[in-house]
């Protein structure tokens, strides 16, 4: 199964040249302003695009989501939207969750609650779906300090997914493998905001 993996596109989306696999994940920050227009475009060239299966989750900007969740629903009728839910691919399980440290954001939540969040995360995901990255793997800003979830970090220990796709930390874009885990940072974006990383390809056989 080759899957294509995007994050962070901002309402750039039309600026990122997207090649062909079997699913496509985007792992949040669908938006940059956080509006109902920003995700109807979205839809549309999302329904462009020729993979047989998309995924995508919501990130810290996608207030749209958060504010009216059957709206925003209703309205990516081109996808499959996850929160906290899993979905099977040709026996691939796909489990997608959008939460990320620092209330004050859409889908914030306090390092207490995500430990509590976290916790929960159910056993046997082959594909796991994130906004923001574990502590220690592609978590790192420009000023070199790790910004990613321990709780989230320790769940994936646990649960071991193949592959592991979020974004959040732009300066962090790329990927490694560790201890039977791909982790892919996979934020179309860059500090800057402009849509310069090329969405990453992932074979799992």
């Amino acid at each position: 199964m080759r899957i294509v993996c995007l994050a962070d596109t901002h309402g750039l989306h039309r600026q990122v040249a997207v090649p062909p696999g079997d699913v496509l994940v985007h792992a949040g920050d669908l938006t940059r302003q956080g509006n109902l227009d920003e995700l109807r475009d979205l839809n549309t060239w999302l329904g462009e695009l020729p993979h047989p299966h998309k995924l995508v989750i919501a990130g810290n900007h996608d207030w749209d989501i958060q504010w009216e969740p059957d709206e925003a629903r209703r309205l990516l009728a081109n996808t499959t939207y996850l929160c906290d839910e899993a979905v099977t691919i040709d026996g691939l399980i796909f489990y997608g969750s959008p939460w990320t440290p620092g209330p004050g954001w859409a889908f914030g939540r306090s390092l207490m609650a995500l430990a509590y969040h976290w916790a929960e995360l159910p056993d046997g995901i082959d594909v796991l779906i994130t906004h923001g990255p574990p502590l220690g793997a592609l978590d790192q800003n420009h000023k070199g300090e790790r910004l990613g979830d321990e709780a989230l970090a320790e769940a994936v220990v646990r649960a071991r997914p193949r592959l592991h796709i979020f974004g959040h930390i732009h300066e962090a874009y790329g990927q490694i493998a560790h201890r039977g885990t791909t982790f892919v940072n996979a934020s179309a974006c860059t500090l800057r905001y402009e849509p310069a990383n090329a969405p990453i390809v992932i074979d799992l056989l």
